[in-house]
């Protein structure tokens, strides 16, 4: 007898449940005592893309329940497309959340808009964990008293789109869930222009909204999550942000978008612009950026750079935050980002994911790109000490500025400086050309009291190898 077929029956049935039920499956010809080990597995893992047929698909998921009888179940991972049975789909669904299954991943990719997820599983006693995933749509059961999860602690909804059968704001949807920890929902609309994420519970928050389906900024958003350590804030910049609770957020990625036509409307003279004009509002979101200024770490997307231009008088103080991480766009401008650095007392680490910004006057001592006697003193006052830039391509206009930034930051102990991998720059194919960025980061090594490397785009791969 082999070692492992001496193990444990409960030892064996954990160890097959970290493979797909077709893998375990394949171990009933190993011997009689593994030929329905399988069957014991409390996590059914089934994906229709691993068979050749659909039918064999649904015969071969019949089989596995029936063998299963009412034995309980852990976990319930499904993958299928059209092809598959939909009633088939919602009976295997229903057959899980009769045996107690507390965790339910969802992956169904039906181009029928008619289809109906089970109405028994939005009102599950034992669901812990809900993933729901499709490339169309899902009907998601509302109501007065359609959805209740009283055990849900993570939700995660990632679809084109979420069909309610009636209009629910999101602050009566998360309700549904009373002891809900971990939330992530992307490509959502809201159902109300004015709309409160209101949570006692939450921990963890994950929101991409595609704005409104009739406006695409939304008039009014509040945030009232008192426990939240957690924020990822993805949507069309709001008119107003009234009541931000998020006093305990440490880590928080903000991404507020702007179409082409608000971008060029707001950086016009206040005056062009007509009375009631959506971008005369977004000085407001530094009602946002004030409920958090409690966070250690901060992502910016660059839309959310230029909208914080229009309340750069107003920014905040971040006194807790040690890690800033900025995203740049040659075509949105840095105007926030001297009284950003200014309001950072205690920055440790500042990253920025490409150099290249739209130049204005506002730019001040930030970058080197308009040269002006008096600039101010953002960078001089900003006690950083590493600096990491990602997407270098080389340019003389990136060295000039990476000169400026050794410059003018006083407390600077090292910079990395990260080539775009995927992206073809003359540091890739141009050796002449790299020796000449070798040489002179070289001299910046040795004329600044700061350690300068140039090193391959390290974004998916920490040990990355240094370009020398």
């Amino acid at each position: 007898m082999d070692l492992l077929s001496a193990l444990p029956d409960d030892v064996r049935s954990h160890i097959l449940s970290f493979l797909t039920t077709k893998e375990a499956a394949l171990t009933s010809v190993l011997s009689k005592k593994w030929r329905y080990m399988f069957t014991r597995v409390p996590v059914l893992d089934v994906d229709d893309s691993d068979f050749l047929h659909p039918w064999i698909f649904m015969a071969f998921v019949d089989r596995v329940l029936s063998l299963q009888g009412d034995s309980p179940i852990e976990r319930f991972t499904l993958k299928c497309e059209d092809g598959v049975d939909p009633e088939r789909v919602n009976g295997w669904i229903c057959n899980a959340l009769r045996r107690g299954v507390s965790e339910l991943d969802l992956s169904i990719n039906f181009e029928d808009e008619d289809y109906l997820l089970p109405r028994e599983m939005f009102v599950s006693k034992s669901l812990v964990k809900l993933k729901l995933t499709s490339e169309f749509g899902l009907h998601w059961c509302t109501g007065p008293d359609a959805t209740f999860l009283p055990m849900l602690k993570t939700l995660h909804i990632a679809s084109e789109m979420i069909n309610m059968d009636c209009d629910v704001k999101m602050e009566k949807f998360l309700a549904c869930f009373p002891v809900l920890e971990e939330a992530e929902m992307t490509s959502m609309d809201w159902i109300d222009p004015v709309d409160t994420v209101f949570s006692p519970t939450l921990k963890k928050l994950t929101v991409h909204t595609t704005g409104m389906k009739t406006i695409q900024n939304p008039k009014s958003i509040s945030f009232d999550t008192p426990s939240l350590l957690f924020l990822a804030y993805s949507d069309y910049a709001a008119e107003d942000y009234p009541l931000v609770k998020l006093n305990n957020v440490a880590v928080a990625r903000i991404a507020l978008s702007l179409t082409e036509d608000q971008t060029r409307r707001m950086r016009a003279p206040r005056k062009d612009l007509s009375e009631g004009d959506v971008v005369l509002q977004f000085g407001n979101a530094v009602k946002l950026m004030n409920g958090l200024q409690n966070v250690k770490e901060l992502h910016l997307h660059p839309d959310t750079l230029e909208v914080l231009s229009q309340c750069c008088e107003s920014m905040p103080v971040f006194n807790n935050l040690k890690m800033l991480i900025i995203t740049s766009d040659e075509d949105r401008g840095w105007q926030a980002m001297p009284a950003l650095l200014r309001n950072c007392p205690q920055l440790e680490f500042l990253l920025i994911k490409g150099l290249v910004h739209h130049v204005t006057n506002q730019c001040g001592d930030a970058c080197d790109c308009i040269h002006k006697k008096h600039k101010g003193r953002s960078l001089k006052s900003c006690p950083v000490k590493m600096f990491v830039i990602r997407g270098f391509t080389g340019t003389m206009k990136e060295i000039n500025m990476i000169e400026h930034f050794l410059d003018y930051f006083p407390c600077l102990k090292e910079m990395n400086i990260y080539v775009e991998e995927d992206v073809p720059t003359p540091l890739k194919y141009d050796r002449r050309f790299t020796e000449r960025v070798l040489e002179m980061i070289e001299e910046f090594d040795y004329s600044y009291n700061c350690s300068v490397q140039l090193l391959y785009d390290g974004l998916h791969n920490e040990d990355s190898e240094m370009i020398t």
